[in-house]
């Protein structure tokens, strides 16, 4: 099968730290390649990759300020639509707008919805409903209005996240740094715990950080280490006591309590979005509802067995599943096409 694999260029693919659909996206690549798929990448030009790359951006728009983003994402786009008659399908992990494309072209295009940032892109996502299938995250994540192929839950290579089973005195904070995914709340649950925090992330909402998470940073209970790679965040999920991620919206999924719990550490989260599909109430992690019930499921986080968060990681979530549900989704669309 010729697929063609579509990334988004706000990051490389696969991400040198934060970059969650580029690392979907490197993610199923790798997996397609392996399983004697001809695959080609289009992603940003120093992306890494096994399948063939094809680019028309040097560097990620966030990472080139020379450029326009609009306009890198347009020449990205329609580079691998002007090419699509070379592919048997094309899979989508650019959000709405290579949309505007399907009924311009033969190819059938498949479509990773990871997440609406407004409701104001429905419109675009509802024109094409019977143009592309649509892949959704979590069953959390599905809109009403749409109609979905499948639920493919992201997967991961566990070979790539090292299981610890004898953890360090700290709770860990591992995610974007913006007030609905709950920083200021997980301070919050060390403080009272009595734990250290550390914490790791991409600030994206830079007021958020300065007025309430730098003052509460003293680098002794609460340490901020910044954005980091691949091998420091292994360390740090590893031997943490427990992931926090206590957010305060419908979060579609989470890389991070997913890699967690492949490094057998348990996640603590608010019951939200799809935590519910991915956490394994007292087996993996706990689902909670506030700060106090989260300070009480640190009290009691020696109850999870660390092996049994690394299983259920391996079983749920491993990344020959994911590669598996999506060839078959594949040739779902192609032999309806």
């Amino acid at each position: 099968m010729k697929i063609a694999v579509l990334s988004s260029i706000a990051w490389r693919t696969p991400p040198e730290n934060y970059g969650p659909w580029e690392q979907v996206a490197s993610n199923i690549t790798e997996g397609l390649v392996a399983k004697g798929h001809e695959v080609s990448l289009f992603a940003s030009g120093n992306s890494i990759t096994t399948a063939k790359l094809r680019s028309v951006c040097k560097l990620p728009f966030n990472q080139d300020s020379s450029g326009e983003p609009k306009v890198s994402e347009c020449l990205h786009i329609s580079h691998l639509m002007e090419n699509a008659a070379d592919f048997d399908i094309i899979h989508n992990h650019f959000d709405f707008l290579p949309l505007t494309y399907s009924r311009l072209i033969k190819t059938p295009i498949i479509t990773t919805i990871h997440g609406f940032s407004s409701p104001k892109i429905i419109p675009v996502y509802k024109k094409y409903d019977a143009s592309v299938a649509y892949i959704s995250i979590s069953d959390s994540d599905r809109h009403k209005e749409l109609t979905y192929l499948d639920t493919i839950y992201h997967g991961i290579d566990p070979k790539l996240f090292t299981f610890r089973k004898d953890k360090e005195d700290y709770l860990l904070y591992f995610g974007r740094i913006h007030p609905e995914k709950g920083l200021h709340k997980a301070i919050e649950i060390a403080e009272k715990s009595g734990y250290i925090l550390k914490i790791a992330g991409l600030i994206q909402d830079e007021n958020y950080f300065k007025t309430e998470i730098a003052p509460k940073i003293d680098n002794e209970q609460i340490q901020f280490l910044g954005n980091v790679g691949k091998e420091k965040r292994d360390l740090l999920l590893g031997g943490a006591k427990a992931l926090l991620h206590p957010i305060s919206f419908e979060e579609p999924f989470g890389l991070s309590v997913l890699e967690a719990m492949m490094c057998g550490t348990p996640v603590i989260a608010f019951s939200r979005g799809s935590m519910p599909e991915l956490i394994k109430d007292n087996f993996s992690g706990f689902l909670v509802k506030s700060v106090s019930e989260a300070v009480l499921a640190v009290k009691n986080i020696e109850m999870i067995n660390p092996e049994d968060c690394r299983t259920h990681a391996e079983e749920n979530f491993g990344l020959e599943k994911m590669i598996n549900s999506y060839v078959e989704a594949y040739q779902k669309v192609l032999e309806n096409y």
